[in-house]
């Protein structure tokens, strides 16, 4: 049992450190600007949770016209390097690294971010900024070092080589205007983004919630343990009681089937998978505690679906290579075209594990957040009382109701990944027999 414990604690260490950031990778491209600010523009009011305007501000100020579900939306669901629990955020530590500028480790409130806010630093240090809870870097090397006040923010649109549109963040101090990149990935510009002046290594939201996850379930799982021993041969009690069901489940239904006799080999690995993302599904419905979006991160999803992938493949015998490039029993021309397909498949499976938990994950979040901003879009934020009373009553009936089906769906969702995980791993090491 302890060893069990020990490699649940492992797994989830790994997949808490890997990968644990999505933050907005809009621009990458370019050449740095300076240019003259137009009178106190800066004072001016901008869009709404760092919208698309053309004028220095910290400020976002929210009016019928400007109002966006879609923007609150996609804030709520992104990763930050501050912690959001409603208008508090908390600083995170900020491991950045750049070329120029060497390894920098500092907390996030030295930016002095809008804690009632979104997240966007009235100071700039060391060329970084905040924007939105996101770090960027000020690509001028003449812009000064350590910690500066800076004046605003300016979001501007820019057409790309290659014909695309991207919002570009430009700062505003002493007169003039700073381009800034986002932070490297390496997508490959698939999702917009690529290699840029920095990269950032922070602790964001995201990996802050997994650290707290993974904490609770050591604790929880550490105390199971314990009551085991103390209570041999006696029945569940308490928490025991409450796993013991959920765990049986997932062998008797999930491994055994799949597995039979080497179920207890890879029990480890799918109880650890199965109770990580259940535990992180849950600890994301509540919204006192952050409301994280963690496993409807791609970042993270692809961390657990290449592990599955790992397990899987190098669990492979011969009979299941063999199935894959050189099908027995199989006419010579057919295996010309089933071999692609099958080998094909060795990497889509792990895609669409990745794929299905983000997107059931990320569309409960962004539908909870759309029925709430029902209760401004119907009061024309603030300027109709009696549509935000209707708007909030027919909000709170669905929000309360796609809870519910969040709730499910948390528990579905981590069923799936475990289940097709297992079934995988599950070809990979069956015996054949032609």
């Amino acid at each position: 049992m302890d060893i069990r414990r020990l490699f649940t604690l492992v797994l989830l260490l790994l997949a808490t450190i890997a990968f644990g950031q999505d933050h907005d990778h809009s621009d990458h491209d370019g050449h740095d600007h300076d240019a003259e600010l137009q009178g106190d523009d800066h004072h001016k009011e901008g869009g709404f949770a760092g919208g698309h305007h053309d004028i220095c501000t910290f400020h976002h100020e929210v009016t019928p016209e400007n109002f966006s579900a879609q923007q609150i939306a996609f804030h709520h669901i992104a990763d930050a390097n501050v912690y959001s629990i409603g208008p508090l955020q908390l600083p995170l530590p900020a491991i950045l690294w750049s070329k120029d500028g060497g390894l920098d480790f500092f907390l996030s409130s030295k930016f002095d971010f809008d804690r009632l806010g979104h997240g966007t630093g009235h100071n700039a240090h060391n060329r970084y900024i905040m924007d939105g809870g996101a770090i960027r870097r000020i690509t001028d090397p003449s812009f000064p070092d350590g910690t500066v006040e800076i004046d605003g923010l300016k979001h501007k649109h820019e057409t790309t080589e290659d014909g695309k549109d991207k919002e570009v963040t430009y700062v505003c101090y002493d007169g003039k205007e700073y381009r800034t990149d986002a932070e490297s990935t390496l997508d490959g510009g698939m999702f917009g983004g690529g290699l840029t002046s920095f990269h950032d290594f922070s602790i964001t939201k995201n990996v802050t919630a997994m650290i707290i996850v993974t904490l609770l379930m050591f604790l929880v799982f550490r105390h199971i343990a314990k009551k085991y021993k103390e209570r041999d041969g006696k029945a569940p009690h308490g928490v025991q009681g409450f796993m013991e069901p959920i765990f049986l489940f997932i062998r008797d239904e999930v491994l055994v089937p799949f597995l039979g006799d080497k179920s207890d080999r890879y029990m480890p690995f799918i109880m650890s998978l199965f109770f990580f993302i259940l535990a992180l599904n849950l600890f994301g419905q509540v919204p006192f505690l952050g409301g994280a979006n963690v496993t409807g991160s791609l970042s993270v999803t692809l961390v657990l679906a290449v592990l599955a992938f790992l397990v899987t493949n190098l669990s492979g015998k011969k009979d299941y290579w063999q199935h894959i490039f050189w099908m027995p029993g199989v006419p010579a021309w057919v295996k010309t075209i089933l071999t692609p397909v099958e080998f094909l498949g060795v990497f889509i499976k792990p895609i669409t594990l990745m794929l299905r938990l983000f997107a059931n994950i990320t569309a409960g979040h962004i539908v909870v957040i759309i029925f709430v901003s029902l209760i401004f879009i119907f009061g024309n934020v603030g300027t109709n009382i009696g549509g935000a009373i209707g708007g909030a009553i027919g909000s709170t009936v669905l929000t309360l109701f796609m809870m519910a089906i969040e709730l499910l769906v948390a528990f579905i969702q981590a069923f799936v990944f475990a289940i097709l995980t297992t079934s995988y791993i599950g070809a990979a090491v069956e015996e054949h027999h032609h």
